[in-house]
């Protein structure tokens, strides 16, 4: 298995946890299209439980990586038909001619532009690869129209077969600068993240993790926000159809406290699931998702708080994915 992000560690049973689970929005409506030249685009829109609403505006282009071979020029001479490898510089026999060729590799590029209600625009470059192998990186920028404030942002990504880091510049604020790694071997993992303010020199964060990953299960312990806030997470895929999770956080410094929460999925048939969970305050939800026909997906969603059950605290939602 490849070796995760550190914000990654205990993302199955995170996702287990939050993902797909309908009653956090009254409704909720997302529409998905890609066009022939790469062009993938992404409206959504929220109504709360509060009648508040929001909307964003995603378009994405991806230029994915590709290899072009350029003639130089022709060696006029009997070389022997043969084959060549990819490297920078090649010669190409063919019909009693050498033919010197130079390769030229063009890295994997997207373009992310978005457009919310809040009237904020974000725009995001990535490269993949492009200046070693392994290496993502990542430059971001956002503008408010209405203030006229702006903010930019540079992160990288580097991924080996052992080895996981990531950094995290925001240019224009501090300027401050978030870096994390994880190492692993044989699915044990060990990572350390820390934050830094440049213009203070002084460092602002720091938190540890371990875990333990197999394709058929994850645990893993976290300590954040200093090493004040501890959380250990599991999950654990029973089978094709079954999959269960748990996640325990205790704030040292908010008191003895402990929260609890435990999950598990049921996948139905090919094109349906459903989903449950409860916490230690009893708060319970259960989730059903279906694939009503290709491209289009319907999800339902409700809370109950199992200790207020004759007060108005339960809540409701509906999603809406229509994919082209």
């Amino acid at each position: 298995m490849s070796i995760p992000a550190f914000s990654d560690i205990a993302k199955s049973s995170n996702d287990l946890l939050s993902k797909d689970f309908y009653h956090l929005s009254a409704a909720a409506i997302e529409l998905k299209n890609t066009t022939p030249n790469n062009v993938a685009f992404k409206v959504t829109g929220k109504s709360t439980h509060d009648s508040a609403t929001s909307g964003l505006l995603e378009g994405k282009y991806t230029d994915k990586s590709s290899g072009i071979y350029f003639k130089r020029f022709t060696i006029h001479s009997d070389f022997p038909s043969g084959s060549y490898s990819p490297i920078d510089f090649l010669l190409d026999y063919s019909q009693g001619q050498a033919h010197l060729l130079m390769f030229y590799r063009r890295a994997g590029t997207t373009i992310t532009q978005s457009w919310n209600t809040a009237n904020v625009l974000d725009t995001k470059l990535e490269l993949n690869d492009t200046i070693a192998k392994g290496l993502k990186a990542e430059f971001l920028g956002n503008f408010l129209p209405a203030t006229k404030a702006y903010g930019a942002k540079a992160n990288f990504h580097f991924k080996q077969p052992n080895f996981h880091a990531r950094a995290f510049f925001d240019i224009i604020k501090g300027p401050t600068a978030n870096v994390d790694v994880v190492i692993g071997q044989d699915g044990f993992l060990l990572g350390g993240s820390m934050g830094y303010d440049v213009a203070k020199a002084a460092l602002t964060s720091h938190s540890l993790a371990v875990g333990y990953s197999v394709p058929a299960y994850t645990a893993s312990i976290t300590a954040t926000n200093n090493l004040s806030v501890f959380s250990a997470a599991y999950y654990h895929k029973v089978n094709a159809q079954v999959e269960a999770g748990a996640k325990s956080t205790w704030d040292s410094k908010a008191g003895s406290q402990v929260g609890l929460e435990v999950a598990a999925k049921y996948r139905l048939d090919p094109v349906s699931f459903a989903k449950v969970k409860i916490n230690d305050r009893g708060v319970a939800a259960v989730a059903y998702n279906v694939l009503l026909r290709p491209g289009v997906t319907l999800g339902l969603g409700a809370s109950f708080d199992t200790q207020k059950l004759d007060q108005a605290t339960h809540k409701v939602g509906t999603s809406f994915t229509f994919e082209a």
